[in-house]
């Protein structure tokens, strides 16, 4: 079972790392809001960074933000740095979880969750890059095994909604759910909407990889898992979904990978059925088509050479059409805009053989949140550490490195997003 009491020589249930940074602040204004929801109504906790004057200023200013003063005082600040290992160990000794925003994480991820294996502290992040996260399962699953240390990645927008979501689908469902496509819809305000930088680059850099995930994955020696039921059928490249009455194309990000490490783990650990998925994003009428169309071509050729990785770099705002930005969103464009998964299962009525015949049941479930980068997704974060602290008997047996599925299938982590934020629904009458 997880360790996840405070004790003189580990005084903080939660230490921010990374927390001057563009996401960083967010997580810091969420610790702060839900204070109270720690073990025993109280939470301890401490930011962390490799300038002290950098974080003082995200205190002052989440201080000022939620009307909170006492933040400057009562929230310790540790200096930590990347590069300095005894400075990360030195950290990760004084924490139960460390909540790892420092990205992207190719570059940066690893020797946190090096520090946090060998000096006993769980860690959560906010990846939404596959070579990563199945990087780390691949090298230090085993050690955080034998450490009791439990390392969940992609527990922000990449991949909760979509992890989650399926489970919550799964479980809504009266019989064996066999296959799920999920459809992503993000609106905006007035003023728009666009994402920091920083997710431009590891997309970037995970194209420009590609070929070095497929080499990795080889290494875990994995078996196809069964496909239960129909086998679904993949969509095109582009296509109008009746589903969200838009243009669709897949959904490029670390959902599809990340659902699948999921229905694996309960698969081999559990022996349960596992979801065949599909993940696709909505990108609205013909004039975004054409647009993504011309972005997507001057990407894929771009990112092929190294001269066009670092114009894609240097000016995100160009060749993104405003997308991405090396400012982020301001905090009228977050309030303002808001996701919706639309998940679409199928599978057999209770008493029905999957073995035999075509599906016989659907379901229509939707899971909705706020702005998806820096609302959502700190709310995912801090809630998946807050239910790690309060649930810690309903995690997988030992520690490892696990997905959000994996580690909190069995938690009412679902419940705790609900009360924060997200609505997790199934749809019923005609629309579904």
């Amino acid at each position: 079972m997880a360790t996840i009491s405070t004790s003189s020589s580990r005084p903080y249930h939660i230490i921010v790392f990374g927390a001057s940074g563009f996401t960083g602040q967010f997580v810091v204004e969420e610790v702060a809001r839900t204070s109270a929801e720690g073990p025993s109504g109280t939470l301890k906790w401490a930011i962390a960074g490799r300038s002290r004057q950098k974080l003082e200023k995200v205190l002052d200013q989440a201080a000022g933000t939620l009307s909170k003063p006492e933040l400057r005082s009562e929230v310790e600040i540790i200096v930590a740095d990347v590069g300095e290992s005894d400075s990360l160990a030195a950290m990760c000794k004084q924490g139960v979880i460390v909540l790892n925003c420092v990205g992207p994480y190719r570059f940066y991820g690893e020797p946190v969750v090096k520090a946090c294996v060998e000096n006993g502290a769980h860690c959560i992040d906010i990846c939404g890059e596959p070579q990563f996260l199945e990087g780390m399962q691949l090298n230090y699953h085993s050690q955080a095994a034998d450490k009791g240390v439990y390392v969940i990645g992609s527990c922000g927008f990449d991949s909760i909604p979509a992890d989650m979501g399926v489970l919550f689908t799964r479980d809504q469902f009266k019989g064996t759910l066999t296959a799920v496509e999920s459809f992503l819809t993000v609106n905006t305000g007035p003023e728009g909407g666009c994402i920091h930088d920083g997710t431009w680059q590891s997309a970037i850099y995970g194209l420009a990889d590609s070929d070095k995930l497929r080499a990795m994955r080889k290494k875990f020696g994995y078996k196809p898992l069964p496909v239960v039921g129909a086998k679904m059928k993949r969509r095109s490249a582009l296509f109008y979904s009746k589903e969200i009455e838009q243009y669709t194309v897949p959904f490029m990000g670390a959902d599809p990978a990340v659902v699948k490490r999921t229905q694996r783990f309960l698969h081999e650990e559990r022996q349960e059925s596992p979801i065949q998925y599909g993940a696709y994003a909505g990108v609205g009428g013909i004039a975004s088509v054409v647009k993504l169309l011309f972005a997507g071509m001057l990407f894929w050729f771009l990112v092929k050479f190294s001269f066009g990785r670092n114009l894609l770099i240097k000016f995100p705002e160009l060749f993104s059409f405003g997308v991405f930005s090396k400012d982020g969103p301001t905090r009228k464009q977050m309030d303002d805009s808001s996701f919706c998964f639309t998940f679409l299962g199928e599978g057999y009525m209770e008493g029905q053989d999957p073995k035999q015949g075509k599906p016989d049941a659907k379901i229509r479930t939707q899971v909705k949140g706020a702005e998806a980068g820096y609302v959502a997704t700190p709310i995912a974060m801090v809630q998946a550490a807050i239910t790690f602290l309060n649930e810690p008997k309903s995690l997988p047996k030992t520690g490892g490195v696990y997905t959000p599925g994996a580690a909190f299938a069995k938690t009412t982590l679902i419940d705790r997003l609900n009360k924060h934020g997200f609505q997790f629904s199934v749809m019923t009458g005609p629309e579904a």
